[in-house]
This record gives C-alpha cells, sequence and structure tokens, in this order.
C-alpha cells in the first residue's frame, strides 16, 4: 500500500518542520485505519522521493530520509506484521549510502529502473544494501535512455520489441536474484500517455493486448495465451526506418510499409496515423495528452503498404501503424521524421 509521503518535486518543503509533522500524522492515520485489512502485503512511504523539481534545486534533502525513517519506527511499533519501504528513482552508491546511514528501520527498498535494469542486483550489492529489493516499476526502455534523432525525438521500440525486453528482464534479472529480490510491479497495466500514447502502456485506449501482456502470462504461469498478440517485425518510411534520420519536405507524397505476422494466422486490421511529436513529460504539471493527429494525409489507412502526404507545416511528426486481430489484441510501432523544405 503506497502512503502519501509527498516529494519535494511535488512541493513538500522537508524543512518545514510543521509539515512534515502534518504528513506524518496523516500517514500514520492512514496505518492505524487499515494495518489489519487483509489485502495489506506491505507499506510503501512514498514514490520517488529522491526526485525534485527541475531549474528549482539541484538536490533533494536529506531531511527527506529522516522523515521517512521516523514513519517506519512507528509503523514497526503500531504494525509488527508488515514490512516497510520507500521507493527510488534507480540507485547510486551516494543514494545507498544515504539509505543505508539515514534510514535503518526500512525492511526492504523499492527500485524504480527501465533501461538499465540489468545492472541493478549488481549496483545494489557493489553499493552495500543487504536488505532485501522489490523492482516497483520497470520495462520498457525509458523515452530518456534510447536513441535519438538530431531534432531529440527519443525513437521507441515497436510492442514486439519491448515484449522481447519483458521476457528477456524478467527471467535473467527479476527471477534470476533469488537472494535478494522479493518481486516486481510490471509498468503500466493501462493505456497510459508519456511521451508518446504507445510508449508504456501494455493496452490501448479500448483495453486492447499488446504481446507483452502474452509474455507476462507466460512468465507467470509458464502457458502462453490461447489467442497470442500479433507480432510487428518492422516499420519503413520511405525505405528507411525510425534509425535513419528521415527528413521530408511538405506536402510530399510518401510510403510506408509495415512488417506484421499473427500467431494464430487471422486476418489482421490495420490503422495509420499521423501525429506531431508530443512535449517532453512535465514532471508534476497534470501530465500529457497525445497530440491530436493531422488530418487530411491518409486515404485508405487500412493497409500494410501505405501511400500518404506529408504535413504542410514544417516540424516534428511521427506516424503511428496499428495492427488488430479482432481478438482483443494489437500491435503498433511509429516512426519519427522531420518536414522541412
Amino acid at each position: 500500500m503506497n502512503l502519501p509521503v509527498r516529494a519535494e518535486r511535488d512541493g513538500m518543503d522537508y524543512d518545514n518542520e510543521a509539515a512534515v509533522r502534518q504528513q506524518h500524522e496523516r500517514v500514520m492515520a492512514i496505518v492505524r485505519q487499515t494495518k489489519d485489512h487483509p489485502a495489506v502485503l506491505m507499506w510503501a512511504l512514498g514514490n520517488e522521493l529522491d526526485f525534485i523539481q527541475a531549474n528549482v534545486k539541484e538536490h533533494y534533502n536529506v531531511k527527506v530520509w529522516q522523515a521517512v525513517d521516523a514513519l517506519a519506527k512507528e509503523i514497526h511499533q503500531i504494525d509488527p506484521n508488515h514490512p516497510v519501504m520507500t521507493v527510488v528513482g534507480s540507485i547510486n552508491e551516494g543514494k545507498i549510502k544515504e539509505l543505508n546511514t539515514s534510514c535503518p528501520e526500512l525492511d526492504l527498498l523499492g527500485v524504480n529502473e527501465y533501461g538499465d535494469l540489468d545492472k541493478i542486483p549488481l549496483w545494489l550489492r557493489k553499493f552495500g544494501w543487504q536488505k532485501p529489493y522489490a523492482v516497483t516499476e520497470w520495462v520498457p526502455t525509458g523515452f530518456w535512455q534510447v536513441p535519438k534523432t538530431p531534432w531529440q525525438a527519443p525513437i521507441e521500440e515497436t510492442s514486439s520489441m519491448k515484449a522481447y525486453q519483458y521476457q528477456k528482464r524478467y527471467e535473467r534479472i527479476i527471477a534470476a536474484d533469488k537472494s535478494m529480490c522479493l518481486g516486481s510491479f510490471v509498468f503500466l497495466w493501462q493505456h497510459h500517455q508519456e511521451r508518446t500514447h504507445t510508449w508504456f502502456g501494455m493496452f490501448d485506449a479500448q483495453g486492447l493486448e499488446t504481446e507483452a501482456v502474452d509474455v507476462m502470462q507466460y512468465a507467470w504461469t509458464g502457458r502462453w495465451p490461447t489467442n497470442r498478440a500479433p507480432r510487428l517485425d518492422s516499420v519503413q518510411l520511405t525505405g528507411r526506418n525510425a534509425y535513419q534520420e528521415i527528413y521530408l519536405p511538405p506536402g510530399q507524397a510518401s510510403e510506408a510499409q509495415v512488417w506484421v505476422k499473427d500467431p494464430d494466422g487471422e486476418q489482421l486490421r490495420y490503422y495509420w496515423e499521423v501525429l506531431r511529436e508530443g512535449t517532453a513529460f512535465p514532471y508534476g504539471v497534470n501530465g500529457e495528452r497525445k497530440p491530436p493527429d493531422v488530418p487530411g494525409l491518409i486515404d485508405i489507412p487500412n493497409t500494410t503498404r501505405l501511400s500518404f502526404r506529408t504535413p504542410a507545416d514544417e516540424g516534428a511528426y511521427r506516424l503511428f501503424v496499428y495492427a488488430y486481430d479482432g481478438n482483443g489484441n494489437w500491435a503498433t510501432a511509429n516512426i519519427p521524421f522531420f518536414v522541412r523544405k
């Protein structure tokens, strides 16, 4: 159960003793009210308290950890039956040293990590963490960890590339660390806009499942679903892939092609759309919204080989393609491109 311990980037001032005390009392009231509920497995004191609001401070206040430890100590006094953790955004040596020094009451650590997940078991041991940990957010590779175009658009993996990473990282890292890792929480079991509307969500807005859902069912049960999601092998725009710096003139007739296979041999339906490049994630500022599609560019979207016109306005865009099997599954990919004269 995640308890409402606020981060500095959300406006909490850990130098304000009254605010810290008010937060402490609010959290403890929740613990007293819910500690005997059968659904409670453990307590999590906040999420990514180690992150700060950009352009406001250079480093987080170490009093954050003092407040966390005081809460963990009092929780243990009234509830000896449930372990207590806090959750950090990845780790480094300094962060682990601070936690070891300032938070001796913690029973375990939650770690959110994406592209560097394979390093977490080694880093924790190297930096001196000796208690258990849980991977509290993981996969796919974050938009801050992938190659970028010259105009700084992060290049997104296809849904099938992500599914491969889900399986590999779970089997080789999470499940393999039997001595310290207690388990994991996969990110993210819903539709979600963050950099793109397809980057992190394992479902679309209607609840249709990507190949990553198949992979996690297999990882947890040893059985694949009876009906599998389509596998998207690759997509190209004007004969080039997303890693090949695609510049196009405005209003030009262009072609794209996608290669998709369905494991169950089902006939697939396709849909393409062009969106403006989304903004960088505004942490703590009301989240993001999916950019509107650019109308009038695509005449026949239900095809594997698309003919379309590039937008009339210069700037950064993405071409998205989706493949649906009609049985609750889909696959997707996108290619960033830049329109200029």
